[in-house]
């Protein structure tokens, strides 16, 4: 528990700097360019192909965008944002119920990713659990500050609907059926998305909920869609709190190139896995900063 940023440091430690060989090669960040933003509350009620065509195409340039009038209320982002904030400025002896450093503990607070077996930290904090269905699942979150349970509780749903609806546009754009693969799944200024040697500076739009296509999905879609690098820099003076849902198939499902989309033309880039062997992997790669991809790579 000692061992989370919030409760201790001030000063960067050496433990939490990269070697000079081990750090990011591409160092350029664009002033010019950011990643796209889509208008939900335009493009909705007009041409749905045009909004498809959008969509998909930030997915595969990118692998990052921003949706503004997605639907989601101001006030209940707001109410999202403080609960958040809240949690990790609470005492250390409210939090030490949730630390665990194993990964696959289903409510858990923790620091870094991997901290007992890396050799160079990551700088965050992070507290992760289930979120869907949240009547199955509400009973694990942090008990404090008191309204967390219910802003994240009318929170949660709203956004699985929206990445669900965004995904059946994803799907339309490949060329698969609306609803594909559903039954297995389960303003502080930092966010970097790398893209074309030269790192692009996200800037969060008041409201806007930020999306990232992912691993997953780049495999699902053979490379037809992108996961972007991206990073997160500190800042000096003003601490950064991400709030993230993340959509992602059950442990035992098999994930691999959706095979309507394949041809002698387009074979496999990937071979198939079980998404919870997957996510280990992941982990342990990112740990390791190699890219998590690689060992599932076919070649041809």
């Amino acid at each position: 528990m000692e061992k989370l940023l919030s409760c201790r440091y001030v000063l960067v430690p050496e433990s939490y700097i990269l070697p000079p060989e081990s750090r990011p090669v591409h160092t350029e960040i664009s002033l010019f360019e950011t990643i796209p933003v889509i208008n939900l509350g335009r493009e909705r009620g007009s041409d749905r192909a045009q909004l498809v065509k959008q969509i998909l195409q930030a997915s595969q340039e990118f692998g990052f965008f921003q949706l503004v009038n997605h639907g989601i209320s101001e006030k209940l982002m707001h109410d999202v944002w403080d609960v958040a904030n809240e949690f990790f400025k609470l005492p250390a002896k409210d939090k030490a119920s949730l630390y665990s450093e194993d990964f696959k503990q289903r409510c858990r607070v923790y620091t870094s990713i991997d901290y007992g077996r890396e050799k160079v930290h990551y700088w965050k904090d992070s507290l992760r659990h289930p979120c869907h269905p949240v009547e199955e699942h509400a009973h694990l979150w942090p008990e404090k500050p008191s309204p967390y349970r219910e802003v994240m509780g009318s929170y949660a749903p709203e956004v699985r609907k929206q990445s669900l609806w965004l995904l059946d546009i994803i799907w339309e754009g490949l060329g698969l059926t609306p609803g594909y693969f559903r039954d297995e799944l389960s303003q502080v200024q930092g966010l970097q998305v790398l893209k074309d040697g030269q790192w692009l500076a996200v800037e969060p739009l008041p409201n806007a909920l930020v999306v990232n296509i992912g691993y997953t999905l780049q495999i699902l879609s053979n490379g037809k869609l992108r996961s972007a690098e991206h990073r997160v820099v500190t800042h000096r003076d003003i601490s950064r709190t991400t709030v993230c849902i993340f959509i992602h198939p059950s442990d035992d499902c098999q994930i691999g190139p959706v095979k309507e989309l394949l041809s002698d033309c387009n074979p496999p880039l990937y071979r198939d896995i079980a998404y919870g062997d997957f996510f280990s992997t992941y982990v342990q790669d990112t740990q390791q900063r190699v890219p998590p991809l690689e060992r599932y790579k076919i070649l041809h």
